[in-house]
């Protein structure tokens, strides 16, 4: 692939070494200085941006400041449990395993779910399995449609079109993942008198790929300006397992096997790093067609949709909003 003058993935290439410094020095001044914590705690997924935050505060802090949770539940994949002990290992932090399917099954997330499910395919029952996926947006200017896919004990499989009602319904359930397990990560921080840690990247931060105090809630992010790209580059420099460093990308929410292409994202994640840096930098998009293999249109396609999720989740950054400040009530 021939690629364009000054558009390549060298573009997003760190010094790994100096960010590593940078990131392990703001972590121990946050968590030490401003916060006057004891330590940090945070959730593993299995997943290279949950690994590589660990890896960086068991360099700022110790290891043994360190709290790993491991937060299983009955859809999980068997996967996303050995590959988090596998990090929390190679971190050498302590993990605990906390199973959240009991406080899931207690707030309806399941059944809720499969309610909404239910009036799509009305033969959903015990024993399926399903996800959500998104047509990819490079393909068609046409307004995108969830399509919720439910697979029948036999492997047969349906699909059909998720309405407005159905998908909110869909999403606002599945969100008890999420805000669960950042409530035991709440419990032990308040427990240990630790600092809570977000793992986002920048692509998943700018684009809005987080529950609003769910997994989006957080002390502190400490890899949410890298981009996916560059949370690679760090998790080769601190020795992240290849295992680890190998994984596609997953949303591991649902009970079918779901990349974060297909649910949310329009490319991979390489080309859609290279795709938000171009928009944050003025580059065309003939560019950065050229370099990624796709047409023009495509890419302003892909510029579009970058700039329309930015807009749909303003909300989930914003603060609590007030009538008017308030002395003494932060910074």
């Amino acid at each position: 692939m021939t690629l364009a003058p000054n558009v390549s993935p060298d573009l997003l290439r760190v010094n790994a070494e100096q960010v590593t410094e940078e990131i392990t020095a703001f972590i121990k001044a946050t968590v030490d200085g401003r916060m006057r914590k004891r330590g940090v705690v945070l959730g593993l997924s299995g997943g290279v941006d949950s690994t590589v935050c660990a890896a960086l505060c068991a360099r700022a802090l110790g290891p043994e400041r360190v709290l790993g949770l491991l937060m299983p539940e009955r859809e999980s994949s068997d996967e996303t449990f050995e590959l988090g002990r596998l990090a929390g290992d190679s971190a050498g932090i302590t993990t605990i395993v906390e199973d959240i399917t009991g406080v899931l099954d207690a707030a309806g997330c399941y059944s809720r779910r499969d309610e909404a499910i239910r009036s799509l395919i009305p033969e959903y029952a015990a024993g399926w399995r399903c996800k959500v996926s998104l047509p990819s947006v490079v393909e068609s200017d046409q307004y995108r449609i969830f399509t919720v896919i439910a697979q029948a004990p036999d492997g047969a499989q349906r699909r059909a079109r998720v309405s407005p009602a159905a998908y909110h319904e869909m999403i606002s359930a599945t969100n008890f993942k999420q805000r669960t397990r950042k409530m035991m990560e709440y419990y032990h921080a308040d427990r240990c008198n630790y600092a809570v840690i977000g793992t986002p990247n920048r692509l998943e931060y700018d684009q809005g790929f987080f529950v609003k105090n769910g997994d989006g809630s957080a002390d502190l992010k400490p890899i949410a300006h890298l981009y996916k790209t560059q949370v690679y580059q760090l998790a080769e420099y601190l020795g992240v397992p290849e295992t680890i460093r190998m994984r596609p990308p997953t949303t591991d929410t649902y009970s079918l096997p779901q990349t974060q292409e297909e649910f949310y994202f329009s490319l991979p994640y390489d080309k859609m790093d290279l795709c938000l840096y171009a928009r944050n930098n003025g580059i065309d998009a003939a560019d950065v067609a050229q370099a990624l293999g796709l047409n023009e249109q495509q890419i302003e396609r892909v510029f579009r949709d970058i700039d329309s999720k930015r807009r749909a989740t303003r909300y989930l950054h914003l603060k609590p909003q007030l009538v008017a400040e308030v002395i003494g009530g932060g910074d």
